[in-house]
C-alpha cells in the first residue's frame, strides 16, 4: 500500500505522453507528437524524468527537435534561449514556441522551480502558417498571462491521447490548432493582463488546479502572488462569484468525480489524494454536493 501511495503522489506532479504518427495522421495536416506537464519544485533536478531519445536534455544543453512545440509556464520563473532568440527571462504566464531544426535550451530558476506544460505537433498546416509569417523564429516568446482555459486545453489533449480511441489524433490536433490560434490572438490583442488583479486571479486559479493535493494553503498562494489574503479573497469573489475556498472545493469535486468514474482507486485513496483528513470527511463532502455517497456515484457512473 505504501508503494501505491508513493506512485499516486508522483503522478500528481508530472504526466506526459509521446505518440506514434501514422501516414493517415499525417494526411490530416496536423498531428500531435507529445503532450505533458510537470511541477518542478525549487532546487529539483530538471527535467524530473528521463524522456525518449531526441527529447531528453539536461540544463544548459542545446537540444534540437524535429517538431514544433508550445511550452507554457504557469508558475515560477526561468530562462529560454534559442539560435534565433537571445537568453530571455521567463515568468509565469509565458508561452514560448520551439521550431524544428533549431537548437534551444531552457530551465527553471532553481530558487523558484516552475510548472510547465508542453504540446508538440507537426504537419503542413503549421508549416504553412510559419511560411505566411504568423510566427517567426525571432518572435517566439509570448507573455500572455496565466489563463485557466489555456491550461485546460493542455490537460484535455492529454486525456484524449491517453484514451487512444479511434480518431483521437484528429481530436487532439484540433485542440492543438485552437491553442495555436489562441496564442496568436492573445499576443496581438494583449487581452490577458489588462489589470494587475486579473493576472493575480488567473494565476491563483491555475495554481489551485495544479495543486489538487492541497499542499499550498490559500494564504500561501496569496503570499506567493505578493498580495494580502484579505484583498485576494475579496477580489477573487468579486471576479468569480465564489470565494477562493469555494472554487477549490468545486475543483476537488470535479476531480473526485473523474477519479471515481475513470479509475479503480479505492475511495480511501481518492480521499487521501484530494487532501481530505479522513474518508468520512470526504464522504460527507461528496454527498452534500451531489446527494450521493462516493460509492453510490461510482456504481451509477460505471453502469
Amino acid at each position: 500500500m505504501k508503494e501505491e501511495k508513493t506512485t499516486e503522489k508522483r503522478a500528481k506532479i508530472e504526466e506526459f505522453k509521446y505518440l506514434q504518427i501514422s501516414p493517415r495522421d499525417k494526411s490530416w495536416g496536423l498531428a500531435v507528437t507529445t503532450v505533458g506537464f510537470q511541477h518542478v519544485n525549487p532546487g529539483e533536478e530538471y527535467p524530473i524524468s528521463v524522456h525518449p531519445d531526441g527529447y531528453n536534455f539536461s540544463e544548459g544543453e542545446r537540444r534540437v527537435l524535429n517538431e514544433y512545440q508550445l511550452v507554457y509556464i504557469t508558475r515560477g520563473s526561468g530562462y529560454f534561449e534559442s539560435a534565433s532568440c537571445s537568453r530571455t527571462k521567463i515568468e509565469a504566464g509565458t508561452i514560448f514556441m520551439l521550431f524544428p531544426g533549431e537548437w534551444h535550451t531552457f530551465a527553471p530558476d532553481p530558487t523558484t522551480g516552475w510548472d510547465d506544460h508542453w504540446i508538440g505537433f507537426n504537419g503542413s498546416i503549421i508549416d504553412d502558417k510559419i511560411k505566411a509569417g504568423f510566427f517567426t523564429f525571432k518572435n517566439c516568446v509570448f507573455r500572455i498571462g496565466v489563463d485557466e482555459q489555456i491550461t485546460n486545453t493542455y490537460h484535455n489533449v492529454l486525456k484524449i491521447v491517453e484514451s487512444e480511441r479511434k480518431g483521437y489524433q484528429q481530436m487532439a490536433a484540433g485542440l492543438a490548432f485552437s491553442l495555436i490560434g489562441r496564442v496568436y490572438y492573445e499576443n496581438l490583442n494583449h487581452t490577458f493582463g489588462d489589470s494587475y488583479m486579473t493576472r493575480v486571479i488567473n494565476q491563483a486559479k491555475a495554481i489551485m488546479k495544479e495543486d489538487m493535493s492541497g499542499n499550498h494553503t490559500l494564504e500561501d498562494i496569496a503570499k506567493s502572488l505578493d498580495i494580502s489574503y484579505s484583498l485576494f479573497r475579496r477580489e477573487f469573489k468579486r471576479a468569480c462569484g465564489v470565494s477562493p475556498g469555494q472554487y477549490r472545493q468545486e475543483l476537488k469535486l470535479i476531480k473526485a468525480k473523474e477519479l471515481l468514474y475513470s479509475t479503480n482507486l479505492s475511495i480511501a485513496l481518492i480521499a487521501d489524494q484530494l487532501h481530505f483528513e479522513c474518508l468520512g470527511q470526504f464522504s460527507t463532502f461528496f454527498k452534500k454536493k451531489t446527494g450521493l455517497s462516493p460509492l453510490e456515484y461510482r456504481k451509477r457512473a460505471t453502469k
